[in-house]
């Protein structure tokens, strides 16, 4: 049972969908970053978004977990789509997020595994299937599935196709895995909700500029039905 959700994005048009909707924010600036604590229909939150890529990533789910004191973090956001059944608008949930640009094959690991780590970590079941009856009530197709999260804005298919045959993943997007680590380390709940803004092989500039609002849009909408839906 929550006592308090951190709700995180990567940019400010992942979060200021969210903020719209928010009871009673209080701004705090804490290591180059805003928090944002607030409450959504009686529920405490705190949002943030963190910047771009996996290390700005760790450091923002690190904060709102040890700082804020969350006890259950949702992310929000936009991927681009590796599998071809995601078209630009589709929703997709992580079961699981991997590190496609973590490679130390050479000592003979396999891509994305460091000694003491796992190649794809498993979110929260719970939020899950919170996750689930929320698509359920909106009528809205939910596809679950592996995400794959780089330093890397992929806009080639030979690179999409290789993520996608090596880690089975269906989207990918460059903070996820990165989130999944902390939270599996310090034993919090999490969730990655991704909303497709692209597919990683097209124009990634055009595409990327013309549907990220209205993905972040929907992603952002669909997670806060989820806080309704979390016990409190």
């Amino acid at each position: 049972m929550a006592s308090k959700i951190a709700i995180m994005g990567a940019m400010p048009e992942e979060i200021e969908p969210l903020l719209a909707k928010l009871d009673n924010v209080n701004e705090v600036i804490y290591a180059a970053n805003k928090y944002y604590e607030g409450s959504y229909n009686g529920q405490k939150v705190v949002v943030a978004y963190s910047k771009i890529g996996k290390v700005f990533a760790t450091l923002t789910a690190t904060i709102l977990i040890e700082r804020f004191k969350c006890d259950m973090l949702l992310f929000s956001g936009v991927a681009g789509a590796i599998s071809e059944e995601l078209k630009v608008g589709d929703l997709i949930i992580a079961d699981g997020l991997c590190q496609h640009d973590l490679d130390i094959t050479a000592f003979g690991h396999p891509h994305g595994y460091v000694p003491e780590g796992e190649v794809c970590i498993p979110t929260d079941v719970n939020l899950r299937n919170i996750a689930k009856k929320v698509a359920n009530e909106k009528s809205l197709t939910l596809k679950e599935g592996v995400i794959a999260t780089g330093d890397q804005f992929v806009a080639n298919e030979e690179r999409k196709n290789w993520i996608g045959t090596t880690f089975k993943a269906d989207a990918l997007e460059m903070e996820g895995a990165s989130v999944a680590v902390v939270c599996s380390t310090l034993n919090i709940p999490f969730f990655i909700l991704r909303a497709i803004s692209d597919s990683a092989d097209m124009d990634a500039g055009f595409d990327f500029d013309t549907f990220l609002e209205s993905s972040a849009q929907i992603s952002a909408d669909f997670i806060l039905s989820m806080v309704d839906n979390i016990e409190r």
